[in-house]
C-alpha cells in the first residue's frame, strides 16, 4: 500500500486525497486551517461554481495562465468526468446561464461536506490545525513531510496548498516556500480575478450602480489589449464584476509591464452602432424635446449615470434639448459609446479570488502531475501557475490536476 501525503484541503487537495484513497492508497491530508475546503466555502459568493459544461478547447481558452498545460489533465479527467463522479457522489448539480454548474441546494458547503464524508469513506485520515514546514527528500525523491507536530514518512506527496489570495482561508504561499526550498522555480505572484481601482474620483458617486449588457475595453498606450461583454459594477475605489475580474488578467500583465497609460472603456450599448445609436438619440431628442438635457435621456440610461455621461460628453445637465446641436448630440453619442476610465492598479493580491503566478509548469509532466526534478513529489490546483477566468475553470483545473496527481501518486505512472 502505497503512504501518500496530501498537503493542503482545498479544492484540490480533496480530490486528490480522496482520488488517491479511492485507489487503494494510505492518504493523510494534512490541512493547516480548522476546517476543510476554506476558500471553496466562499467560491462563487458561497454558492460554489463547481466547473463549466463547455468543451475542452473552451476550458482552456478560458485559463489564459498556462492553459495549454491542462491538455493532458483534461484527457484523463474532464468536466463531463467530474460531474459523473460527483453523481456517483450523490452530489446534485445544475447548469445556469453560461454553461456554469453549481449544486442544486446552492451551498458550497455541501460540496466541502461531500467530500470529507467521501474521503472518510475510503478510509483516509485528515489532520487538521497541522501545518507543514518542510518536505525531506533523499537522492531526488521524496522521503518525509515534516509538520510543526511530526515527521511522516511517505512514498508520495502531492503539493496543493493553494496560491495568496484570501489569506484569511489559508491561502498564504506556504507551498511556494517550500518548492523554492527544493530548488523548483516559483514564477512572480501577482492577483487574477481582481477588482481595478481607478483614478477618477467620480466613480464614488456611481457606488453599487451595476450595467449589464455591456463592453469593457482595455487600452494600454492607446492599443486596445481585450475586450468582454456582460455584467460591471462601479465601487467606492473603481470598478468591479465578472467582466472586470475576466479582463484583470489581462491588466495585471500589463501593470507589471509598467505598459502605462492603461485606460477602459464602456461601451453603454455595445447592441448599437454609432449610427444606429445617433438615431436612437434623435428620436428621445424629438420626444422630450422641450425638456432639458438631464430629463431626455431616461430610457437610454440609468438615472444615476446620467449626470455624469453628460459630464464627461462635456454638455450641460440643464440645457433644452431643441437647443442642443448636431456636434452636442454626437459628443454625447460617443461618450455613450467610449465612457473612459484610468486605471490606477488592482486591489492588493490577498483579495483576489485566484492567484496568477506560482510554480513554473515547466517544473512538472503535464502527463502525471510529477515533479521532472523529485520523484515522488506532485503539484496540483492553484499552486502551480495556472489561472482562469471566472466561470468555474478554476475549480475544473484544480479537480482535473488533483485527480491527476492522485492515480498517478497511488499507481505510479502507469495510471491510465
Amino acid at each position: 500500500m502505497r503512504r501518500i501525503i496530501v498537503i493542503g484541503a482545498g479544492a484540490a487537495g480533496l480530490m486528490a486525497g480522496t482520488i488517491a484513497a479511492r485507489e487503494g492508497a494510505k492518504v493523510l491530508l494534512l490541512e493547516k486551517m480548522n476546517m476543510v475546503g476554506k476558500k471553496m466555502g466562499i467560491t462563487g459568493k458561497g454558492r460554489c461554481n463547481i466547473t463549466n459544461t463547455c468543451s475542452v478547447d473552451e476550458l482552456i481558452a478560458h485559463t489564459p495562465g498556462n492553459g495549454r498545460f491542462l491538455y493532458s489533465a483534461y484527457g484523463q479527467f474532464n468536466n463531463t468526468d467530474l460531474l459523473a463522479l460527483l453523481t456517483e457522489w450523490k452530489l446534485a448539480v445544475k447548469e445556469e446561464r453560461g454553461g456554469r454548474v453549481f449544486p442544486v441546494s446552492d451551498s458550497a458547503l455541501e460540496v466541502r461536506d461531500m467530500f470529507r464524508r467521501v474521503f472518510k469513506n475510503y478510509g483516509g485520515t485528515l489532520h487538521l490545525n497541522e501545518a507543514v514546514t518542510n518536505i525531506l527528500v533523499e537522492e531526488d525523491r521524496i522521503k518525509a513531510v515534516v509538520t510543526d507536530k511530526e515527521t511522516y514518512y511517505c512514498d508520495a506527496v502531492i503539493l496543493a496548498t493553494g496560491g495568496v489570495s484570501y489569506p484569511l482561508t489559508g491561502s498564504t504561499g506556504d507551498g511556494h516556500k517550500i518548492a523554492e526550498a527544493l530548488g523548483l522555480r516559483v514564477t512572480e505572484l501577482r492577483p487574477s480575478l481582481i477588482p481595478l481601482e481607478v483614478e477618477e474620483p467620480w466613480v464614488k458617486e456611481l457606488m453599487g450602480l451595476s450595467l449589464r449588457n455591456v463592453e469593457l475595453s482595455v487600452y494600454a498606450k492607446g492599443k486596445l489589449q481585450a475586450k468582454q461583454f456582460g455584467e460591471m459594477m462601479f465601487t467606492h475605489f473603481g470598478v468591479t464584476g465578472p467582466i472586470v475580474l475576466s479582463l484583470s488578467h489581462t491588466v495585471s500583465k500589463l501593470l507589471r509591464k509598467k505598459a502605462r497609460p492603461i485606460t477602459l472603456s464602456i461601451n453603454l450599448k455595445p447592441a448599437l452602432t454609432e449610427e444606429v445609436l445617433d438615431k436612437r438619440v434623435q428620436r428621445d431628442f424629438t420626444t422630450y424635446s422641450k425638456k432639458q438635457l438631464a430629463n431626455g435621456l431616461k430610457d437610454i440610461l440609468p438615472q444615476r449615470l446620467i449626470g455624469r455621461v453628460i459630464a464627461e460628453a462635456d454638455l450641460q445637465a440643464d440645457k433644452v434639448i431643441n437647443q442642443i446641436s448636431r456636434e452636442e448630440r454626437q459628443r454625447l453619442v460617443h461618450t455613450l459609446r467610449d465612457l473612459q476610465l484610468t486605471v490606477k492598479g488592482t486591489r492588493p493580491v490577498a483579495e483576489a479570488i485566484v492567484t496568477a503566478g506560482g510554480i513554473s509548469v515547466k517544473e512538472f509532466s503535464p502527463k502525471t502531475m510529477e515533479s521532472k526534478k523529485i520523484k515522488g513529489l506532485y503539484a496540483a490546483g492553484e499552486v502551480l501557475d495556472i489561472d482562469a477566468f471566472t466561470g468555474g475553470y478554476n475549480l475544473q483545473a484544480a479537480f482535473s490536476t488533483g485527480y491527476v496527481a492522485a492515480m498517478h501518486a497511488a499507481h505510479g505512472n502507469d495510471a491510465e
